[in-house]
């Protein structure tokens, strides 16, 4: 991360934001790339005054939302047979065993695993193409997409900014203060997720169950 962060203080801010854009939209599309590791550092830039944190926010919420809203429609195109095309290209990522983890997530939660799964790296690849190749009716995926896409990005991005910010006046080195931040709340995250998703996953059901594709609306 420290040598993310620093090949990315040698650019003109606006570059800054354009990558931040770009991997999290390709990220979000289904194909692994580093997009929390870049926003993270894109993060600490802004806490040392090289960046601008708004548009770093912005920046990230823009490409998880149209990166997303891509893959849906790839994922909806090309259905399952896509997924396995990817499962073969990257084994270690969207392998049989995380799409099967992946589509027991969207089977159980339904489009709450679109909103939660932007705090989860398998969700983050796999929600567009996958709630895509599964049918999820388009309106609620871009409701969840969008919901989940701006709380995770001005969120992560401002948590680090403000806390790096307070701890620029007693330590050197930035860097070690976000890996230490963003370690204690992905475990702080993962931790309140897994919460939620137990409790709704306890929650009587009040009628049929339905497909997670039901609807017409897309």
């Amino acid at each position: 991360m420290v040598d993310v962060q620093h090949w990315l203080s040698a650019l003109p801010p606006v570059m800054v934001y354009l990558i931040v854009a770009g991997v999290i939209g390709v990220e979000s599309m289904g194909v692994p790339l580093p997009g929390e590791i870049v926003l993270v550092s894109s993060a600490l830039l802004a806490a040392a005054g090289v960046v601008e944190p708004e548009w770093v926010a912005c920046a990230a919420a823009f490409g998880a939302i149209l990166g997303d809203s891509i893959g849906y429609a790839v994922g909806r195109r090309g259905g399952r047979p896509l997924l396995a095309r990817l499962g073969r290209r990257f084994p270690r990522h969207l392998g049989p065993a995380q799409l099967a983890r992946a589509e027991q997530s969207f089977a159980r939660y339904g489009v709450w695993a679109v909103f939660f799964g932007r705090f989860v790296a398998l969700l983050r690849i796999l929600a567009g193409p996958l709630a895509g190749a599964l049918h999820v009716p388009y309106r609620r995926f871009l409701l969840a997409n969008a919901s989940g896409g701006l709380a995770w990005a001005f969120g992560t991005t401002y948590l680090l900014y403000t806390v790096g910010r307070a701890a620029e006046h007693w330590l050197k080195d930035i860097s070690w203060v976000g890996l230490v931040i963003a370690v204690l709340a992905g475990l702080g995250s993962t931790w309140w997720l897994r919460r939620r998703a137990r409790h709704l996953g306890q929650e009587p059901a009040t009628g049929p169950a339905e497909p997670v594709g039901a609807g017409s609306d897309h």
